[in-house]
């Protein structure tokens, strides 16, 4: 076994943080407005793999290119951003809003003498109900509907091999719409799935599939194909419930 990725301890990474935190500020005292950890280390839920993110928020104007790289033991990714930047970052909801969300609401300071990351942890949870309706339509043409019909059209030449994708990007996508549809998101893209299961308002037809998938019992694709098809049907009803209407009546040309 190659010897990296290679554990490093949290005490390990709080020095390499430090380390960093001491030199960005020795470079760009001026231009810096705060320096935050985020991902697994924001959240306290780091395991000896995971690697160092870190927000450097710079002031309006001032352009500075990010890094990601591997030094020493470490895998680290620096996002020097504006402060305007982030904050519009923070504001958007696109479908991978329950995913992504937790970079913002999930910060570790380790230099915000303005505490501009208390406001940047409360945008993400300011969207609307409208905001929220109209992503999960768009979203529901653009992939759910077009994986539905690939599934479909597999299924039906007898390419069996494909069902088990297909399901996985089926329940993948009705992930995210269940974040959306809550207003929660994930705290990592690992243990997804099982938060899914407990939030309140989702299909009926998901927990049957995602279980599958968790478990990695994908083997009878005629199963997992009548699965697919049950959780489409959830997903419809479940739209309707919501009041959300993404079929057009007339033609928008």
């Amino acid at each position: 076994m190659l010897p990296y990725p290679t554990a490093t301890t949290r005490n390990e990474k709080n020095q390499m943080i430090e380390e960093i935190r001491k030199r960005l500020l020795f470079k760009y005292r001026d231009e810096i407005l705060a320096i935050g950890a985020y991902g697994s280390i924001g959240q306290g839920m780091d395991g000896p793999y995971s690697d160092i993110e870190l927000h450097a928020v710079m002031k309006d104007g001032v352009s500075i290119e990010s890094h990601e790289f591997i030094y020493d033991k470490f895998k680290i990714e620096i996002s020097m951003i504006q402060k305007s930047e982030i904050i519009k970052q923070a504001k958007e909801v696109d479908d991978s809003w329950a995913i992504k969300a937790g970079v913002f609401t999930n910060i570790l300071a380790v230099y915000d003498p303005e505490h501009l990351f208390e406001e940047v942890r409360n945008l993400p949870l300011q969207i609307s109900d409208k905001a929220v309706k109209d992503t999960m339509r768009e979203f529901m043409i653009w992939e759910p509907y077009e994986t539905m019909a690939k599934i479909r059209n597999n299924f039906k030449i007898n390419n069996l091999s494909y069902i088990p994708m297909g399901a996985k990007d089926l329940v993948w996508q009705t992930l995210k719409l269940i974040g959306l549809a809550n207003k929660q998101s994930y705290s990592t893209r690992a243990r997804a799935y099982e938060e899914s299961l407990v939030m309140e308002s989702k299909p009926t037809g998901y927990e049957n599939l995602v279980i599958k998938v968790m478990e990695g019992k994908l083997d009878d694709s005629k199963l997992i194909y009548e699965l697919c098809e049950k959780l489409w049907v959830g997903l419809n009803e479940w739209y309707s419930d919501l009041e959300i209407e993404y079929i057009s009546k007339q033609l928008p040309v």
